[in-house]
Parts: structure tokens; C-alpha cells; sequence
């Protein structure tokens, strides 16, 4: 049974870090979970605080990878066009065009929602920036801490053997 709680959590941590770039895929969310079945085996005994306070963390990464394009976008000057804009250009560019959706989507949803609110191409760019930054942070994010808890989840399996 241990065996298969580090098979199920080492494969949670794998698509924990494949989600950080996908936004189906909850991607800290995933890896935490790797280390919460890897806490039922007998080969590591996390503490609960540990578990508590990696899961907020996991949460609020979460929160705030849909956040921050948004806030990219009202930054630099968007319009709540741009903004929608932006979540939609996430969802339809990872359909449409793969993973480079996920970096082009977003801009180009951003840059078609403040077209269509300002109708002037030069100032609907800057929005269209602040949403690509915000998606290349929110994704950096979450990749580093899913790989901090995957990096942690492979120390404490080594360290029990």
C-alpha cells in the first residue's frame, strides 16, 4: 500500500508541475497533494502545521495565477473589456493554439477586449503587456512552487530509505 501512496504522490507532483503551465490542471494544488498521500505512508510523517501551511500556500498561488493577468491588465491601464478579454484568452488559446496559447492567448484577448472598448489600437497594447507579464509571473509562480514541494516530496522519500 505505501507503494502505491508514492506512485499516486510522486505522479500528483508530475502534473502539479505540467499544471503550472497548463490552466486546466491546478498545478501547486496537485503537487501539494503528492505530499498529503505521501504523509499517509509509512515512510514519512509530515506535521500537520507543515500540511496546513503548505496547502495556504498552495491555495493562494492558485488565487492569485488568475489574479495577477487581471491586475496586469488594470495596471497598465485596461478596461474591464481587456480584462475579460484576458480570462477568455487563456481558456481559447490553449484550445486553438496549444501551448503557446497559454503567453499569446491572454495577450491577444486582452488587446481584442480593449479594442473593442477603446477602439484605438495604440492604447489598447499596454493592457494587452500588463496581461502577458501577469501570465509569464503567475506561471513562473506556480512552477517554482510546485517544484519546491516536488524537490521536498523526493528529499523525504530518500531521506526515509
Amino acid at each position: 500500500m505505501d507503494i502505491l501512496l508514492v506512485i499516486a504522490g510522486l505522479i500528483l507532483c508530475v502534473v502539479g508541475l505540467v499544471g503550472s503551465f497548463l490552466p486546466i490542471l491546478p498545478g501547486p494544488i496537485s503537487s501539494w497533494s503528492g505530499l498529503f498521500l505521501l504523509n499517509f505512508s509509512d515512510y514519512v510523517n509530515l506535521e500537520n502545521k507543515f500540511l496546513i501551511i503548505t496547502f495556504l500556500i498552495a491555495i493562494s498561488i492558485s488565487i492569485l495565477d488568475y489574479l495577477i493577468p487581471i491586475l496586469g491588465v488594470k495596471r497598465l491601464g485596461g478596461t474591464k473589456g481587456g480584462q475579460i478579454g484576458a480570462s477568455l484568452g487563456v481558456i481559447i488559446g490553449l484550445f486553438f493554439l496549444g501551448p503557446l496559447g497559454l503567453i499569446a492567448g491572454p495577450f491577444i484577448g486582452s488587446l481584442t477586449g480593449e479594442f473593442i472598448s477603446k477602439k484605438n489600437l495604440k492604447d489598447s497594447i499596454y493592457p494587452a503587456i500588463g496581461s502577458l507579464i501577469g501570465t509569464l509571473a503567475g506561471t513562473i509562480i506556480k512552477f517554482f512552487v510546485s517544484m519546491i514541494f516536488t524537490i521536498y516530496f523526493l528529499y523525504k522519500l530518500l531521506e526515509s530509505i
